[in-house]
């Protein structure tokens, strides 16, 4: 017999390379329990933009369907990820009076539209509107200034936008499926489960490497303060790798699973696969190394130049942390340590309920995070004010779409 809750939760990644979908409801202590999970290969994007509609709505809906038959669930609404070289960020400032001495839900709400009044351009839409901390006279880093007196309220804020189209094409391939887009969230911030509390405050940057794009997010005190994106990713090494040994892009792919590696071997040993003709093919161990090698030594270092522009480098107190397919290869740990000089470790996704061994890994960090983040808002709800300042903008756009195409 199918399930037809309200309160299930669904994240649905929408990769370059995967489609992934989680289902989960909430259990009676209030915690998430996954109860299905669907991934099929993502046909129509590239570097996380949806080239080919057709392609990618078949991908989603064999992922949902592969959930659902899982879970036994209906599902209807789901959170889904956004991506892509269109994404970009900026912190803004803002400050109000305040109306009644005291701070009330409608300050929250008019010091983050003071904040978020920033030029930005036409073909670009607002996607999250993130406060770092609020300031109440001269009492600063207040967290939730609710309740606080004062005459003066000011907050820092995380704007982070992309393309109206781009979001616009992710919504059209969701409602062919006969889904509703509860919520958009940027994939970096999903991605941001693996990391801690603790690391979130004393400051650190999580690159999650996935197959179109490496996205870039930076946390300190607690709050994000700069997001990126670069594009270059997984995609972009299996393409160094048919270029150069001059095999199939299906076939690179499988020798970057079977035996990429960023250790230093012995350039004598070889590699060898079959082809599509049952031919056993041999490669040069030592030319695979330094082809994967140059992209990802290239790849940290334009993430290392992005954190010192964004002026945050210092903040980067416990260091790195890796996430995503690409993040898996033998060696990053260590070739990124070269690199940054300071600690890195691989994220995996936090642990939910029901949640098999084999998500435990950094593949599936964003759609995890979505699913948390999903369990996040519901539990905030609608109501409340501090909700209403990082999801209103959002909201508004999704109905915008639902209501317009």
């Amino acid at each position: 017999m199918s399930k037809k809750k309200t309160d299930l939760l669904v994240g649905l990644d929408i990769g370059t390379t995967k489609i992934v979908a989680l289902i989960a409801e909430v259990d009676k202590e209030g915690e998430v329990h996954l109860i299905g999970s669907g991934v099929y290969p993502s046909f129509g994007l590239k570097r996380g933009v949806v080239v080919n509609i057709e392609s990618t709505v078949q991908s989603i809906r064999r992922a949902i369907e592969e959930a659902s038959l899982v879970s036994g669930a209906v599902v209807r609404d789901v959170v889904a990820g956004i991506a892509g070289s269109h994404v970009r960020s900026m912190n803004s400032h803002g400050i109000v009076a305040i109306r009644d001495k005291e701070v009330r839900a409608s300050d929250i709400e008019n010091v983050i539209d003071a904040a978020k009044a920033v030029a930005i351009p036409a073909d670009q839409e607002i996607l999250h509107v993130l406060p770092q901390n609020y300031t109440v006279d001269d009492q600063e880093d207040v967290k939730d200034p609710i309740g606080m007196s004062g005459v003066r309220l000011e907050t820092m804020v995380h704007i982070i936008t992309g393309s109206v189209c781009a979001a616009q094409n992710i919504v059209k391939c969701i409602e062919r499926c006969d889904l509703h887009v509860g919520d958009i969230v940027l994939e970096q911030l999903a991605s941001s489960c693996v990391l801690s509390e603790d690391e979130k405050d004393l400051g650190v940057c999580m690159i999650d490497i996935g197959g179109g794009t490496t996205d870039i997010a930076l946390f300190a005190g607690g709050a994000i303060r700069h997001t990126g994106v670069i594009p270059i990713a997984g995609s972009q090494v299996t393409n160094d790798i048919a270029v150069a040994m001059r095999i199939p892009y299906r076939y690179a792919e499988q020798v970057k699973l079977e035996h990429a590696t960023l250790n230093t071997l012995d350039h004598e040993t070889s590699v060898s696969f079959e082809d599509a003709d049952g031919q056993k093919r041999t490669l040069s161990q030592g030319m695979l190394i330094d082809v994967v090698r140059a992209r990802y030594e290239e790849l940290f270092g334009m993430v290392k130049s992005a954190i010192r522009r964004s002026g945050f480098e210092e903040l980067v107190v416990s260091g790195i942390v890796l996430t995503g397919g690409a993040s898996k290869i033998e060696g990053a740990v260590d070739l990124a340590e070269s690199i940054f000089q300071v600690p890195v470790r691989i994220g995996t996704p936090q642990k939910v309920k029901g949640m098999p061994e084999l998500l435990s890994n950094p593949i599936f960090s964003t759609s995890v995070g979505l699913l948390l983040h999903a369990h996040q808002m519901q539990s905030m709800g609608e109501d409340s004010a501090l909700a209403r300042g990082a999801r209103g903008v959002m909201k508004r756009m999704t109905r915008w779409f639902a209501h317009n195409f």
